[in-house]
């Protein structure tokens, strides 16, 4: 058996600053963060375990910082929380705030704004927050954009972890609804989905098992999960190695891997090692019918595999989850490791920090296309 890690996988460098920002801020005093840092489990159970503290509401904020997390929020709420009191230190990933700056171009000129993506996601509140509420629209489905409104003038953006084929998709289908409005569409996928989408095709395409590595409430881990079933029978969506079943692998040549942005290295490694044990025993029960035993590829070099919810060509199996790492040494180990070096941004509200100019720059250069 053959196991094929994708071209890209795994952490994006937002991730991995929102991460350094977290633990830099602690050390110098209590942190509490307004909702999930990152949606991946294993890394929000190591940052538990360092003592930094999360809250869901601001009321129940009990220490005098507060962060806001990866997936960035509204001005409004910003300047609702300032007001409070609270030093915010803001881990937005720089993405994220370059979709903001879409949206609100789009809203500046005129138009109705209409995001691609989960309504109820918290990159979305944030992307709609400081918008008027009849000013915009969420859509995800064929039958979201067939219930719009016409507008003569409709601002497409989405959300930065959505699959750009689907986003594109919905353009298409938008404009063939109102042909004679004027649809102006902003492409604020991050550069960091797009790559792990298209790596994930090409690795699905030669696949007879696919293993995508993620948390259950990641949303790009989801859709590289629903791209892989487009090419793929055999799809299992996996938080840790603990979910990965032998079962799975039966009678699989080639065993695909890729990971959702916010999925630690560490994490992977250990889900490819399981896949190796599996595939090890199996070759063991039938190793005098001259199957060999598993070699790892990543894009054409060395790679490993997770599991715990399938998808058979698009549906759910219903697989269950296995228990999730809490407090995993490893993980923790990794996350010292990591860089710190995250400059403030002098430029930030008084009360506030926000993340280095030249992550900023870096994503200015993703987005600005317009079509």
């Amino acid at each position: 058996m053959r196991i094929l890690r994708a071209a890209h996988l795994g952490m994006c460098f937002g991730v991995r600053d929102a991460i350094a920002l977290a633990l830099d801020h602690a050390d110098a005093g209590p942190l509490t963060i307004l909702g999930d840092l990152v949606h991946n489990p294993t890394v929000l159970s190591a940052l538990e375990a360092k003592g930094i503290a999360v809250a869901q509401d601001v009321a129940h904020v009990k220490t005098p910082t507060l962060m806001v997390t990866a997936h960035g929020t509204s001005e409004r709420t910003l300047a609702r929380t300032r007001a409070l009191g609270l030093t915010v230190v803001e881990a937005t990933c720089p993405l994220v705030h370059v979709a903001h700056s879409a949206v609100a171009a789009l809203a500046r000129e005129g138009y109705h704004v209409v995001i691609v993506g989960q309504r109820d996601h918290v990159e979305v509140r944030g992307l709609t927050g400081d918008l008027d509420r009849d000013s915009f629209n969420v859509v995800l489905e064929d039958d979201d954009v067939l219930a719009l409104e016409e507008h003569p003038r409709l601002g497409v953006a989405a959300q930065t972890t959505q699959a750009v084929e689907k986003v594109r998709h919905l353009v298409d289908l938008i404009r063939r609804r109102f042909p004679q409005s004027d649809v102006r569409f902003l492409d604020t996928v991050c550069k960091p989905t797009k790559e792990r989408q298209s790596a994930a095709v090409e690795m699905a395409r030669q696949a007879d098992v696919v293993i995508v590595v993620g948390g259950r409430s990641s949303n790009n881990t989801r859709e590289l999960a629903k791209t892989c079933a487009r090419y793929c029978a055999r799809v299992h969506h996996v938080q840790t190695d603990a979910d990965v079943c032998p079962e799975w692998f039966d009678s699989a040549r080639v065993v695909g891997l890729t990971a959702g942005t916010s999925t630690p290295d560490d994490v992977i490694d250990r889900v490819e090692a399981r896949i190796r044990l599996c595939a090890d025993a199996s070759a063991g029960q039938i190793r005098q019918a001259g199957v060999p035993a598993a070699r790892t590829l990543r894009g054409g070099v060395e790679a490993g595999i997770p599991a715990a919810r399938t998808l058979r060509g698009g549906v759910e199996a219903g697989v269950p989850a296995g228990p999730t790492l809490r407090g995993g040494v490893e993980v923790e180990a990794r996350i010292e490791a990591m860089p710190r070096t995250v400059a403030m941004d002098n430029r930030a509200p008084e009360g506030s920090h926000r993340r280095r100019p030249r992550a900023r720059s870096e994503a200015e250069r993703e987005f600005g296309r317009t079509e």
